[in-house]
């Protein structure tokens, strides 16, 4: 019965299943970045949000076989990265993913917008579209980094190439407003690409998530 209900809940609240993950990834990558098995379990987490993802838009007006499209080409990447050890594809699968996160995030937000009311599910919604948005931003970065060397500048160890989980960190930063810390974009396009996600953020919070806040206060 309990394995029902958890099946039923998750059919009901597939946005909030997302999330979870999503933020435990965040809590596991910097467990694992710097192990042995870090880059398989970075391609086996990748694979697994991808799949997630996918199946998360086919709740939303994004077209399903679109998704597949652009997700089947990056889990093909990423299980080459993680198995036969071919870091060169990186860039590619991080430009993948981006594209990927960018479209699964603009099929939520019209989930979100394609009625008059707030559903349990659109609530979380909003927060798996924001670690979406996040991580393809993110992953830009990655792409960004492997065209220019040196876009991204840090205290510690400053000459070196910037991690994915300070890419992350960067992102979410940007995205929310709350500043950079101690990772600076520095060439032009790494500036440009933050300005962007730093507007985007903003129109995020501002068009997408306080209608939902009112949509909610009008129903109670």
């Amino acid at each position: 019965m309990r394995y029902l209900h958890l099946v039923a809940l998750t059919r009901r609240h597939p946005s909030a299943i997302l999330l979870v993950v999503q933020l435990a990834g965040m809590l596991l990558y910097p467990l694992l970045e710097g192990s042995r098995a870090g880059p398989l379990a970075f391609g086996a987490f990748g694979i697994v949000v991808l799949v997630m993802t996918t199946h998360m838009v086919r709740s939303t007006p994004g077209l399903t076989w679109l998704s597949v499209c652009i997700a089947l080409p990056a889990i093909g990447l990423l299980m080459l990265q993680a198995f036969l050890d071919m870091p060169a594809l990186l860039p590619w699968s991080a430009a993948l993913e981006s594209l990927f996160y960018f479209y699964a995030a603009g099929s939520l937000i019209a989930y979100m917008l394609g009625d008059l009311r707030a559903t349990t599910d659109e609530l979380f919604a909003a927060g798996a579209t924001f670690t979406l948005l996040a991580w393809a931003f993110a992953h830009l970065f990655v792409v960004l980094q492997a065209l220019q060397p040196g876009s991204f500048l840090a205290a510690v160890d400053p000459q070196a190439p910037r991690t994915w989980t300070e890419l992350l960190f960067l992102s979410f930063a940007l995205l929310s407003s709350t500043g950079i810390g101690d990772v600076i974009p520095v060439r032009p396009v790494a500036r440009a690409l933050s300005s962007i996600e730093m507007f985007a953020g903003v129109m995020y919070l501002a068009a997408v998530v306080s209608r939902l806040i009112g949509l909610t206060l009008q129903r109670r």
